[in-house]
């Protein structure tokens, strides 16, 4: 018996579904050169516009001439570089923690965190919503898993009643592919009154949301009571790479400890840590940066709404443009493409069946002018694409 791979291929090309990556010939931006063509982009997650920032790309510059190229290590061998010490130490400070600790994806920070609070004996409760990091992290945690209805509080309740064990409530704080936020007072409250820890990923909060950038946690006004364990990735609104997980001394440190993904992994290059300083300086006081993606995504709604597009309940840089079949979400997507757009299609399984998308994404270096070609380009399309 042999894997037949050409079979599984076929089929996903015959229900629309199969994926392919543009090549990206240029820096990060409204306009970028992709598969030789220059484009106007609007699916990129730097929502802030800082993944090629002059500052952030000279202090990467002066990183790696001062600490050189790789980690070298794993942080508890040698790979643990006085960069790495002072943004973990800024992360602390800016959210507000005690500590914090820095890895080298966003998808490492979740599995981490998940399988060293949580094992046999315990149960996980997870947004059906959640990025598939929290669900692989909750399925590989060996606790008992199980998913509550989307943003539902009360099927979250209903589902802490079952619970053995320490308990971990496990959100996204601005879901990826819908935009909205999760309802954390309410998550905090069913929470505590069972005495569950909260754990928010906020991969896509911070920066857009919160007075200074601080996320969904600051825009509610919570604090490390109600959110045990704070996640951030540092590839979108950061324009780096990376991702930290902020909370007590001993969270922490049981997560040095314990967390597989963080003690058996080389660390991330200590230049990347240096830029990742400077734009996180940028994130906090240039508050134009907010202000200016606010307006464009109140413009954004607008304008859809009068082109009748059927849009999801998102105050966020993330607004999907919902069609239904993947299809025709692969139709629309092309016909943008042929104007000079770029706006990727999001099918299933990454959304669940009957809900492709196109999912624009705004950022703070995008132009009202570049929104408002993206509006025209839309109210074109749309109708042939709708009447299909």
């Amino acid at each position: 018996m042999t894997f037949d791979l050409s079979a599984r291929l076929a089929e996903r090309h015959a229900a629309h579904l199969y994926r392919r990556r543009p090549l990206l010939e240029s820096p990060q931006g409204p306009l970028v050169q992709v598969d030789g063509r220059e484009l106007l982009a609007f699916c990129s997650n730097d929502y802030l516009g800082l993944a090629n920032h002059p500052d952030v790309v000279a202090a990467m510059q002066q990183g790696v001439a001062r600490w050189g190229v790789g980690g070298g290590a794993s942080h508890l061998v040698i790979g643990h570089s006085t960069p790495h010490h002072e943004l973990e130490e800024a992360l602390a400070e800016f959210t507000g923690r005690p500590r914090a600790l820095l890895f080298s994806t966003g998808y490492m920070a979740n599995l981490a965190a998940v399988t060293a609070l949580v094992g046999r004996g315990d149960s996980v409760l997870e947004d059906r919503l959640n990025h598939a990091s929290l669900l692989d992290a909750g399925l590989l945690s060996g606790a008992r898993f199980s998913r509550y209805l989307h943003n539902d509080v009360a099927s979250l309740a209903s589902r802490l009643e079952k619970t053995d064990g320490n308990t971990l409530v496990v959100t996204d704080g601005v879901f990826s592919m819908d935009g909205d936020l999760a309802e954390l007072p309410a998550l905090c409250a069913a929470a505590r009154a069972r005495g569950a820890w909260l754990m928010v990923d906020d991969a896509h909060g911070f920066g857009p949301l919160g007075a200074t950038g601080g996320g969904i946690v600051e825009h509610f006004g919570l604090g490390i009571e109600d959110v045990p364990v704070l996640v951030g990735t540092l590839g979108k609104g950061f324009g780096t790479a990376g991702a930290f997980v902020a909370g007590s001394e001993e969270l922490i440190e049981t997560l040095i400890q314990f967390a597989r993904p963080y003690i058996y992994t080389t660390s991330q290059p200590p230049a990347v840590a240096c830029a990742t300083l400077k734009s996180l300086e940028l994130l906090r006081s240039e508050h134009w940066r907010r202000e200016h993606l606010a307006r464009l995504i109140a413009r954004f709604r607008q304008g859809a709404e009068e082109i009748g597009l059927s849009l999801m309940d998102s105050p966020t840089p993330i607004q999907p443009i919902l069609v239904g079949d993947s299809e025709r979400a692969l139709q629309l997507s092309a016909r943008l493409r042929e104007r000079g757009l770029l706006v990727g299609a999001i099918r299933p399984p990454t959304v669940p069946a009957g809900t492709a998308r196109l999912r624009v994404t705004l950022t703070a270096s995008h132009s009202e002018a570049q929104l408002d070609r993206l509006l025209d380009c839309l109210a074109q399309c749309w109708p042939e694409v709708a009447d299909a």
